[in-house]
């Protein structure tokens, strides 16, 4: 019997001022529509259609896309896919990052205005958005004021943002050069050990699978000392 939801990792292997940047998101999908997590760097619309389609996923059936938060690496092709669907693409993000996406407040680290996008929904910790066989939101901030991650319960599989990091398929602990509360951040790894967490999709690293509950402890209490 076909699978009718779940998750899909998608890889994204895009061109950074001349450099390769790579990165690894997810696609939560059911029968009716397909939910993209973050959109890469500015400039990727075609590719993100193009990966799509390897999928089997018509771009028409794209009907929400979750922020996990206001790095310009996440929100950057936001503008051109909200446009690109005619307004059809509903866009899900943290209620503190609002004003970021909105462009009234200037993003965090780059101190600069993002091209303005509505938010639809505005996402607090603990919500259970009923999509793809359920997904938990979990308030993750440290690496950023309006972090998400989410939890795809059917599946057991975290998609991390940038609470987490990833190295050869072994699960690290989030880029201390770009976490300005690492304090923050350390709590917001804790609390994942709540949930039964089997698969962990980061988004600069890649997947990582087996153990996870386990080597999420030892990062924390790597981080204590």
């Amino acid at each position: 019997m076909a699978q009718s939801e779940g998750i899909k990792v998608l890889k994204l292997e895009m061109n950074a001022g001349g450099n390769p940047f790579v990165v690894h998101t997810a696609l939560f999908w059911d029968e009716n529509e397909a939910i993209l997590v973050d959109t890469g760097i500015s400039g990727q619309l075609e590719l993100i259609q193009s990966v799509l389609a390897q999928e089997s996923i018509p771009f028409e059936k794209l009907t929400k896309i979750i922020i996990t938060h206001q790095d310009r690496d996440h929100i950057g092709s936001l503008p051109d896919l909200v446009s690109a669907a005619d307004g059809c693409i509903e866009v899900l993000a943290h209620e503190v990052a609002i004003p970021y996406l909105a462009g009234q407040t200037p993003l965090v680290k780059s101190g600069a205005l993002a091209p303005p996008v509505k938010v639809d929904r505005a996402l607090q910790d603990g919500d259970l958005l009923p999509y793809a066989g359920g997904i938990q939101v979990i308030y993750t901030p440290g690496h950023s004021p309006d972090h998400i991650s989410l939890y795809h319960i059917p599946s057991k599989t975290l998609v991390s943002g940038d609470a987490l990091t990833a190295e050869d398929g072994v699960l690290m602990s989030f880029n201390p050069d770009f976490t300005p509360d690492k304090e923050l951040a350390t709590q917001s790894i804790a609390k994942l050990l709540d949930f039964d967490i089997e698969t962990v999709i980061a988004y600069h690293g890649g997947v990582c699978t087996g153990n996870s509950k386990e080597r999420l402890s030892e990062i924390v209490e790597s981080l204590k000392k």
